[in-house]
């Protein structure tokens, strides 16, 4: 009987861990189901900007490395079919998105941008933008970066908050014609863009906040600090008007015309490895001068600026924390407003350097977020 008994008991706790599971694995798909899809044919159709049936590898260069595994035929370009096998990358948010949309066509290539609607979206509000441009040294990475860790969680936080999040990119100095110059030009038309279509896109030019990492860190503060009038591009969108409220920069660089800025205890590191990316193959030095000018958001501050925050990492070997003391130091000597905040034993990408980084990752989230939520 005790025998019998304990079989008996047994199998009621087994089926209790199925039902437990099933109960689970139901819960998953049904959280899961809030978000928000992705439609393959529709994201293919926006991509195929010559309407040939197939992504070539032009038309998206930036991902390329991404998706080329879904290439099974090694012909360098992707059918519908192969595209479907291609899980997009993006936020997983529970409110309205928009991927892909075209703001501009390059010689070089076409430029998208992705916008990301908080959850309680509605028919008569515009929303304030929380624009977002990537790292990779202007010579990699793409919109999708937002994904990735350390940014994402970030990102989704802003949604939460009430902005709408755009991703965006823009075109990279590994093309030979392509200068840093047109990365924050292209960023700039990106907001231009969306000036121009806020009726439609349901968004505020007048309510524009930026973010970037790295390189992206760097555009960010050129398009905080800087006059977009210096920076024509597209002339269908020039002249669209935009006001930035505020900006974050993480651990990007402030000013290109002090070499001593990028030494760091790496040797192997020539403190000059940015120039061609600003320069190319200009020889001039008054030119070279000029450009490296240019290029550093320090030299665009004033005490009218709206507020930055910079962000720096104590033992980065790719952009140096000098730059962050040295824009501050600037900062307070004109009484722009800049905050400034060092993690520490960390390096490039909070990468950890040195011991566990302080404060943690969920703390410097925080930080960003709030930084932002001050002035919305």
């Amino acid at each position: 009987m005790s025998i019998q008994f304990f079989h008996t008991k047994s199998n009621q706790v087994f089926i209790m861990l199925v039902f437990s599971c099933l109960l689970f694995s139901a819960l998953s798909a049904q959280v899961e189901n809030q978000y928000s899809k992705v439609n393959a044919e529709s994201e293919f159709s926006k991509l195929d900007s010559n309407n040939n049936g197939v992504l070539e590898v032009k038309e998206i260069n930036q991902i390329w490395k991404l998706i080329r595994k879904h290439d099974t035929d090694n012909n360098k370009e992707l059918t519908l079919e192969e595209f479907s096998n291609f899980e997009i990358p993006h936020l997983k948010t529970k409110g309205d998105i928009n991927l892909n949309l075209k703001y501009k066509t390059t010689k070089e290539e076409g430029l998208y941008l992705d916008i990301y609607y908080p959850s309680e979206k509605t028919a008569d509000k515009k929303y304030p933008i929380m624009l977002y441009t990537h790292g990779g040294g202007w010579f990699n990475g793409s919109k999708e970066n937002i994904v990735k860790q350390p940014m994402e969680e970030s990102f989704l936080e802003f949604v939460e908050q009430g902005f709408a999040v755009v991703s965006i990119n823009y075109r990279l100095t590994r093309h030979k014609s392509v200068l840093m110059r047109d990365c924050v030009i292209d960023a700039m038309d990106a907001l231009r863009y969306l000036s121009k279509n806020s009726e439609d896109l349901q968004l505020d030019a007048d309510q524009v906040y930026v973010m970037g990492d790295s390189a992206g860190g760097h555009i960010a503060q050129m398009i905080t600090l800087a006059d977009p009038a210096k920076f024509k591009g597209d002339k269908a969108l020039f002249g669209n008007p935009y006001k930035v409220i505020a900006g974050i920069s993480w651990y990007g660089p402030s000013d290109f015309t002090i070499k001593a800025l990028f030494k760091t205890d790496d040797t192997t590191k020539n403190p000059d490895r940015f120039s061609s990316r600003i320069t190319k193959k200009e020889s001039n030095p008054s030119k070279i001068e000029a450009m490296y000018k240019e290029m550093s958001p320090i030299f665009y501050l004033s005490k009218n600026s709206p507020p930055l925050f910079m962000m720096a990492a104590d033992n980065d070997t790719t952009i140096p924390v000098a730059h962050a003391y040295h824009m501050k130091k600037h900062a307070d000597s004109i009484g722009a407003k800049v905050d400034m905040f060092i993690v520490k034993n960390a390096g490039h990408n909070w990468r950890k350097a040195g011991g566990d980084i302080d404060p943690t990752l969920e703390q410097i989230t925080n930080k960003t977020v709030d930084f932002m939520l001050k002035y919305k």
